[in-house]
């Protein structure tokens, strides 16, 4: 059963009703930070420490040294500093799992106006019978179903990275794991594209009146 607390008013700004809870606002901007930072890793693996210019790199400057190594050696210490890399990207995909559980139990003790599921309804809702103003309802349903597959594809991110993470003790399946790393891989791709996608929407939004001050509701909460 959901918690309902017994007012609705913001205890900060009585006698006004906010938008987005303080939790939701902690979890969107925390969700920014740690999916940004995961995709800086992927981007400097796949660039700045990608294993074969760094072999190339180290047998070089060693060279000017007067130290001579093989191409075998200076792989070990491209692949190192990889993993050095990807044990950060790890790390962030463990917060994003623990980010995750956490929307999924905020769902639970949001107001009920605030409940992604019902406002999810609503919209189809909305969309179903409004006869005036179509347009705008569509907008909203569509909307609504964007963020239904970016939390589907949160939670399929954060089941393969946690079969890539411990794949040790998932050796049993060790057979699928190219599948689930491309899986993983191709998600990535999507939320990408997400992101993309929800900035532009966020900047179309600001220059309409019915959307300005969006950015600023999801800091400071809005007003219902």
């Amino acid at each position: 059963m959901a918690i309902i607390a017994p007012t609705r008013k913001d205890v900060t700004h009585p006698g006004q009703l906010k938008k987005y809870s303080w939790p939701l606002r902690l979890w969107h901007w925390l969700n920014l930070v740690v999916i940004g930072g995961s995709l800086i890793t992927v981007l400097i693996n796949s660039t700045i420490t990608d294993r074969q210019p760094i072999s190339k790199l180290v047998q070089t400057e060693l060279q000017k040294s007067g130290v001579t190594i093989t191409g075998q050696e200076a792989g070990s210490v491209a692949h190192s500093l990889e993993d050095n890399v990807w044990n950060v990207h790890i790390y962030f995909g463990y917060v994003l799992v623990a980010l995750l559980l956490f929307r999924l139990l905020l769902e639970f003790f949001q107001l009920a106006d605030q409940k992604f599921i019902r406002q999810f309804k609503s919209a189809y809702h909305q969309y179903k019978i409004t006869k005036k103003n179509r347009e705008a309802a569509q907008h909203e349903w569509v909307v609504k179903l964007i963020y239904t597959v970016f939390y589907l594809l949160l939670v399929i991110m954060a089941v393969t990275g946690l079969f890539l993470a411990f794949e040790d003790a998932m050796a049993p399946y060790k057979a699928i794991r190219h599948n689930v790393k491309d899986v993983h891989g191709f998600c990535m791709y999507l939320i990408i594209a997400f992101i993309v996608v929800h900035i532009a929407g966020v900047l179309l939004a600001e220059r309409k009146d019915t959307g300005k001050g969006i950015v600023s509701d999801m800091i400071n909460g809005g007003k219902k």
